[in-house]
């Protein structure tokens, strides 16, 4: 068993902040946990679906929308929507108040690594193409909505 402190957690600076909870290593790839804080009408993530992992989302605090597949839906705190492999979601803050998400991938998805690189393109415009290519390299498929 491992014990991670929570000063030993590393935050994003990506949009109000993603802390890395539990990296995959923490848990020998089994799963990765991470805590998103979104800021009052907060974009979040638009419509995408990954291949190799599944994700659920648990709203900590304030209300987030998030799309379930086919609906956006708004979410309070406690309700939770489990992913499935291939399952089209979403998640933004349309409140005037803060909200924070715990979001889980199993087998564990080094979403860090994903977050980093968006971090790093954040103040440049990339092509079509570079962003495929940098979805792709994280299991990410954008979804029209």
């Amino acid at each position: 068993m491992t014990v991670l402190p929570v000063a030993q957690q590393r935050r994003i600076p990506l949009g109000g902040g993603i802390t890395v909870v539990s990296p995959p290593a923490a848990s020998a790839g089994a799963y990765s946990l991470y805590r998103i804080d979104l800021p009052p009408r907060a974009g979040g993530a638009r419509p995408h679906l990954h291949h190799t992992f599944v994700e659920s989302f648990t709203v900590l605090s304030g209300t987030a929308t998030l799309l379930d597949g086919t609906d956006w839906v708004a979410a309070e705190v406690g309700d939770h929507l489990v992913v499935p492999a291939l399952g089209v979601h979403g998640f933004r803050n349309d409140t005037d108040a803060p909200a924070s998400l715990l979001m889980m991938s199993t087998p564990g998805a080094a979403r860090e690594d994903y977050f980093d690189e968006l971090l790093a393109v954040a103040d440049r415009e990339l092509s079509a193409q570079e962003w495929t290519a940098l979805f792709a390299r994280h299991d990410q498929v954008m979804v029209d909505e």
